[in-house]
């Protein structure tokens, strides 16, 4: 494993020799180890891909689509098992939910596939004198993509499925901590026939991203991970005027009201807290209830909370509802979340602490899901991304209070709304400061439908046809002519 280097459609070792651990998080072991990419290595796979894209970026719409619908192809009947495998194993999730991840990545490439047969301009005549005009859409160029460790497959495809279909060239670095399953996908890019260059892998860590954001070559930047590092990608991509998208993370309320479906809204709000461990950008952070149902709810939830399986190992149960977390500084978060909450005055139902069993690896990264109650505003679970298995339940009178609340977070990814009230569902679909909301449903993401954040969540958006705009550029080329006569 230690050629994870691919660049002008070779697999190739880092000049230095340098080499990165993969750990599985359920037992804190090493898995393998990836190339760590030096200057040199970033540099030789953003030439690659500058050198192939006018070839890519020539190709008819019909071309690309057949190739990448031909590599989803041997992506389902030859790796995605393995991938989702390998994914379980260096970021924890169950083997379902892994499976479940890598099926809807090859279907974004397939969507966009079929799109970049639909990308067309417009045109209209001059109002002053023999003039037309031309607007032409063309692919922007070199693409560095950097992915997250929580959905490193999937979220390469909200990046190569719009930008491979406009005809972009890519340079990708997955996560140092979850890249094995991004190495299949494109492994199956390349049994398709993809012209060499086109798609490029970099595996490494900070030093690496750096490399990739801060090459001149590169005019886009496509980057899902934390806010710190976003900013930081932001000022550099400023200084050489390069396009950014930026998916920055959240902290995702859900607002419960009286007339809601309660069953639903518990069920639904356990899953959207608890799935992959908390550990989603579109997580649920906070839940507020309607005073009424407030009592009915949290007992609900909690004896919901109390029958999830976390599994010591997502192979062997692969469809158990949790697993362990990342590495051992989240796992260090939720307990200073969790440790703060309990110091000013918040209750623990369920959970605070990490599982007990002799069948837990003392050396895995595990918490158990916890249900807070009676916390106030200004707590560290109600005003910072957790991003871990903990759900803060507070109460609210009237809804102008509950969006009040969830707006006061310097984030604005997804928002969620139960009830049954549809001027409630209007009102509240346009007074949250979200990028998503969610009305009666815990997931706001669909191929078609634009994805991304509002406030420190992030700048631009992905999937939908705006997913597909970010990487083209938009030409006006006015023509004069003269009339016969």
């Amino acid at each position: 494993m230690k050629e994870t280097l691919l660049i002008n459609g070779a697999w190739r070792a880092a000049s230095s020799g340098r080499t990165l651990p993969v750990i599985n998080p359920a037992y804190g072991t090493v898995i393998t180890e990836t190339a760590e990419a030096g200057a040199e290595d970033v540099d030789a796979a953003v030439q690659a891909a500058a050198a192939a894209f006018p070839q890519w970026a020539a190709a008819s719409g019909r071309e690309r689509a057949a190739l990448m619908h031909r590599a989803m192809d041997i992506f389902r009947s030859k790796y995605l098992d393995e991938a989702a495998r390998l994914l379980t194993q260096e970021n924890g999730k169950p083997l379902n939910d892994s499976l479940k991840e890598c099926r809807y990545t090859a279907d974004v490439i397939d969507f966009y596939a079929d799109e970049s047969r639909r990308i067309t301009g417009t045109h209209f005549a001059g109002d002053m004198g023999a003039t037309h005009s031309f607007i032409l859409k063309q692919p922007v160029g070199v693409v560095a993509a950097i992915l997250p460790w929580n959905f490193p497959v999937d979220l390469l495809a909200w990046k190569i499925g719009p930008g491979l279909a406009a005809g972009c060239t890519f340079v990708v670095k997955p996560s140092e901590e979850a890249p094995l399953a991004v190495l299949k996908l494109a492994q199956a890019f390349l049994d398709a026939g993809l012209p060499d260059g086109v798609l490029n892998v970099v595996t490494g860590a900070k030093t690496t991203g750096a490399s990739l954001v801060q090459h001149p070559t590169v005019r886009k930047i496509a980057f899902t991970g934390s806010g710190a590092t976003g900013q930081w990608i932001g000022e550099q991509a400023a200084r050489q005027m390069k396009r950014v998208t930026l998916e920055l993370g959240g902290s995702a309320p859900l607002i419960v009201c009286t007339d809601a479906n309660l069953e639903a809204a518990v069920q639904q709000a356990a899953r959207r807290c608890f799935s992959h461990t908390g550990q989603i950008c579109i997580s649920v952070n906070r839940i507020f209830v309607q005073q009424p149902v407030l009592e009915a709810f949290t007992e609900r939830f909690v004896e919901l909370t109390r029958k999830l399986r976390v599994t010591p190992d997502g192979l062997r149960e692969p469809d158990a509802d949790m697993g362990p977390m990342i590495n051992a500084a989240g796992v260090a978060k939720v307990e200073q979340h969790v440790e703060d909450a309990r110091q000013r005055g918040a209750q623990v139902l369920v959970g605070g602490s990490r599982p007990a069993g002799a069948e837990y690896s003392p050396d895995g990264f595990f918490y158990s899901p916890t249900v807070l109650v009676e916390v106030q505003p200004d707590m560290r679970v109600m005003v910072e991304e957790t991003f871990g298995p903990v759900a803060p339940i507070a109460g609210f009178d009237r809804l102008e209070e509950a969006v009040r609340l969830a707006n006061a977070t310097p984030y604005g990814l997804a928002a969620y709304l139960y009830t049954s009230d549809v001027n409630a569902a209007f009102y509240a679909a346009r007074q949250l400061q979200f990028g998503g909301v969610g009305v009666n449903v815990n997931d706001i993401t669909d191929i078609r439908g634009a994805f991304g954040g509002m406030k420190q969540s992030g700048i631009g958006r992905e999937l939908g046809e705006p997913g597909l705009d970010c990487y083209l550029e938009t030409k006006h080329v006015r023509f004069a002519y003269q009339n016969p006569g």
